[in-house]
């Protein structure tokens, strides 16, 4: 053991350590200074635990104890706190840098150290002082704009104020900052892992390392008998149903026969410390019979005999789509394209790990005490509802916490069953952290798919038919498989008007992991297909496939795949927007190519849809007594900026100051169950739900004149009202997959620019342009910044990210982007009403990433001649793809 002293946030404070202590355990555990994150299992790769050691940036999950006497340290706590914060704090929350907010902290201090040394640096020198700092949200550009305008408030040439929008600026088109971002930027905000509850038991989970096997013996004594072990928990511990039933009751809270996949969970350890009960697990005895793996679904349709699960058929779901006669139309038409394409299992990649805590409420109204669950869910009621039936256990709250980041994954409950069902059993507060490692383990991934295309156009270039034959690999449990396929298939003819359609989707069990929400959640990957099908067809007919996308629009009155009708499309005016900068572009990178060097220019588009049939929502809305008013709602906000949505279209639908607006959105005890944060239908269902509440509000305000709720109760008006909103009821035919589609679409043209090394065959972005139109806009950053950040999520999809089972452990095995990938990013905004949205607005979070692996596809082909139509396009495939076409 040794003595240290240290100055901690201009405190002195002596510590006594030993060899391995790590400084992020010291601020985070024994300071509860949480402000510094962890999300890479302490291998410095994500930068979210950096703080500034003697004027340098380091990180602390790397930095002993030990070797830190008279070292002076400074976190983002010690930077500014929300009542006083730093310029650098302030100017990330002014430039709308800050998303999700998990990496914000890390980020700032980096940035401290940066502008302590250089107040006026270079984008490039912005990148190298922060490229051991990783951010999922952003696509850095907002970031790198942040600490350039931290600079210049550092400089003394402008002030937080001239940035900082009047309290009176209209509420819709004025990019307000949102409530928690200070509290991220100071580092304030509490995620789950920051929850410290005294006396919790810490958990640890055995997992299986094996894809598909039956379990032959599980022997927990010798753990259950080790140091600070408070016991073991199977399945046959768990009082209810041990069943996650999101749509199918077939993923078990703890597996008790067999396992499916590499990372099913087995049983539970919980011990006072994490240590303790990460030991306990590696003394349990496991023996596993190995069966077949079904790690292919074509394998998996074709096999007979073996099933991924027993009692049910490994094609766990199909529908097909015939609009016309796509089979006659291809037959006469001019000119036609066959191709394979298809997408990776990959992971949402969120950088908080799986965090969970449970404790328990004395309840004097209940025969139990209530079951809190703090944890990071976007549809918390129904996860509450989930969980209350897995473990049996009827009193139960959910809270959600901030969040650090999500991008679909958290549409399932995948910790919380874990921490419930020990918190159940052990009749104990419970705090289940898992490693980063772990997290990547037991987490849903995007679905992978594999699409046999045909694509046929007539003479003058106007498309015929189209033939999309597709099998969604669901991987071993099937969560919200079909909403897969149905996306896919209510989206499948994209932007354009084709006559003839015929697609056939094939959902498939198999031993991979399983598939779930993934931002677009179906929609990417099909339109992959379509996109990449329209560069080829355009190619053989000879035609620009910018003209040709212009000439084969939709056009309102005409019809999606799906038969639907479409009224507004306002995607002709997009490319026209778009066509200056590619005409520039085409021109650029044919200038600056080289023999070895050589740029390309692609376009991808995509017509995302939004309120889709069957879809409802509800939201409460109250008078307060100050004449304020009170918004209640389930609408999770994992970084997108939901709460600003609510708040300001209750301020431009009320014209009420902001200020007088309470949002309340995180617990199941004061809200209404409004549906999942996915699928881009928060601010137009949600929206739409607030708006009919508030129209309920406002008329009974005019009638009886009341402003406040005094006034309208004596008036003998209710205070509170519940606003709703419903789509169209009914599914799609099963038999021809005509039927009712969308209400409303976000429209989007996205054009990559790329360089491609013929010698290497890696790809660099150089730039990517987006024209897009998602209705009025609202926060104009939170619009930009949705865009920013899922351009970068579609790069890593097209260009590097996949998840590999058993090998995939960490950002780097990830290839998670960094600020080396960041790219130029340029924005085109339209508004075209959208005439069923609230206040005529729509959503945005997901199109930006639907045309984007396209474009990049289609851009390398431009740039070499070469298809790859198996993603991702890895130097390698690349290289394949060149020295094919030149065999």
């Amino acid at each position: 053991m040794k003595r240290v002293n240290l100055n901690i946030n201009g405190l002195n404070r002596q510590v006594v350590t030993d060899d391995k202590k790590v400084l992020l355990d010291l601020l985070r555990k024994d300071l509860q200074l949480t402000g510094v994150k962890q999300s890479c299992d302490r291998k410095g790769q994500c930068g979210a635990c950096m703080v500034i050691i003697d004027g340098k940036a380091r990180m602390s999950c790397l930095t002993k104890v030990k070797d830190l006497d008279g070292a002076k340290i400074i976190t983002v706590e010690g930077l500014g706190t929300p009542d006083n914060p730093h310029l650098i704090q302030q100017a990330f929350v002014l430039s709308g840098a800050i998303q999700c907010g998990f990496c914000t902290p890390g980020m700032i201090m980096g940035t401290k150290a940066l502008l302590d040394k250089n107040l006026n640096p270079t984008p490039e020198e912005i990148k190298k002082a922060l490229r051991k700092n990783i951010c999922r949200c952003t696509g850095y550009v907002k970031i790198i704009e942040a600490v350039q305008l931290a600079a210049k408030f550092l400089r003394g040439e402008a002030t937080p104020e001239e940035y900082t929008p009047a309290a009176d600026a209209p509420a819709m088109g004025t990019s307000h900052p949102r409530r928690s971002s200070l509290d991220k930027a100071c580092g304030t905000a509490h995620f789950t892992a920051d929850v410290q509850i005294p006396d919790a038991l810490e958990l640890a989970v055995l997992r299986s390392s094996v894809p598909h096997a039956e379990i032959v013996k599980l022997d927990t004594s010798k753990a259950a008998a080790m140091d600070g072990v408070a016991g073991v928990v199977t399945a046959r511990d768990i009082k209810g149903t041990n069943i996650l039933k999101y749509l199918e009751a077939d993923r078990p809270v703890l597996c008790g026969d067999k396992v499916h996949y590499i990372g099913d969970p087995i049983c539970i350890v919980a011990a006072d410390t994490k240590a303790h009960a990460e030991a306990a697990v590696k003394e349990i005895v496991l023996e596993l019979k190995e069966l077949p793996v079904l790690d292919d679904p074509y394998q998996a349709i074709n096999e007979e005999t073996l099933r991924v699960h027993p009692d049910r058929p490994n094609v766990c779901y199909d529908q097909p789509q015939v609009k016309g006669d796509a089979d006659k139309a291809i037959a006469a038409s001019a000119a036609s394209i066959e191709a394979k394409f298809s997408t990776q299992i990959n992971h949402q990649a969120p950088l908080e790990p799986e965090a969970t805590v449970a404790y328990f409420e004395e309840d004097d109204d209940a025969e139990q005490p209530k079951l809190v669950i703090i944890g990071r869910s976007i549809n918390i009621h129904y996860h509450m509802a989930m969980l209350q039936e897995a473990v049996a256990w009827e009193n139960m709250a959910y809270i959600e916490a901030f969040s650090g980041g999500q991008f679909g994954i958290k549409i399932d409950v995948i910790s919380e069953g874990i921490a419930a069902a020990a918190a159940v059993h052990f009749q104990q507060a419970v705090r289940y952290i898992p490693s980063l490692a772990e997290s990547m383990l037991m987490t849903s991934k995007r679905h992978a798919f594999h699409m046999d295309v045909k694509l046929a156009a007539d003479k003058d270039g106007k498309i015929t038919a189209y033939h999309n034959d597709f099998v969604v690999d669901n991987g071993a449990y099937y969560s919200i498989g079909h909403v897969v396929v149905y996306r896919a298939l209510l989206m499948l003819s994209g932007s354009y008007n084709i006559p003839n359609v015929k697609a056939w989707g094939r959902l498939v069990y198999t031993n991979n992991p399983w598939g779930s929400a993934a931002r677009g959640a179906g929609a990417p990957q099909a339109n992959f297909a379509l996109e990449c099908a329209v560069d080829m067809l355009a190619d053989k007919l000879g035609m620009d496939p910018f003209e040709f996308r212009i000439l084969n629009s939709l056009k309102p009155g005409e019809t999606k795949s799906t038969g639907q009708e479409v009224t507004e499309w306002p995607f002709p005016e997009l490319m026209e927007k778009m066509r200056p900068y590619y005409e520039r572009a085409v021109a650029e990178a044919k200038a600056k190519s080289t023999d070895t060097v050589v740029r390309g220019v692609g376009i991808g588009t995509g017509a995302f849809g939004i309120g889709g049939p069957n879809d409802a929502s509800v939201v409460a809305v109250e008078l307060d007594e100050d004449g304020g008013l009170s918004v209640y709602a389930a609408a999770a906000d994992p970084g997108e900026g939901n709460e600003s949505m609510l708040l300001q279209l209750s301020g431009a639908f009320m014209e009420m100051e902001l200020d007088k607006i309470r949002i309340h959105t995180r617990s199941t005890e004061n809200t209404a169950a409004s549906g999942p944060a996915a699928g881009s239908r928060i601010t137009y269902m949600i929206g739409g739900a607030l708006i009919n509440g508030l129209e309920q509000l406002k008329a009974a305000m005019d009638e009886t004149g009341a402003k406040t709720s005094a006034e309208l109760e004596a008036a003998g008006r209710p205070v509170r009202y519940l606003g709703r909103k419903k789509n169209e009821v009914g599914p799609l035919d099963p038999n021809t997959g005509q039927g009712p589609s969308f209400e409303s679409q976000v429209h989007a043209v996205q054009m990559a620019e790329v360089e491609v090394n013929l010698t290497s065959g890696k790809t660099r972005m150089l730039k990517m342009t987006t024209a897009v139109d998602a209705g009025p806009v609202i926060h104009p950053d939170n619009l930009t910044g949705q865009l920013d950040g899922g351009i970068d999520m579609g790069v890593g999809l097209a260009l590097r990210e996949e998840y590999i089972a058993g090998e995939t452990n960490d950002w780097v095995t990830f290839k998670f982007p960094t600020f080396a990938h960041s790219f130029d990013m340029e924005t085109i905004i339209q508004e075209t009403p959208r005439p069923k949205g609230p206040l005529k607005c729509t959503g945005i979070g997901e199109m930006c990433l639907v045309p984007t692996a396209p474009a990049v596809i289609n851009a390398i082909f431009n740039a070499t001649g070469a298809w790859v139509c198996d993603l991702p396009a890895t130097p390698e495939k690349v290289l394949a793809a060149v020295k094919n076409l030149n065999a």
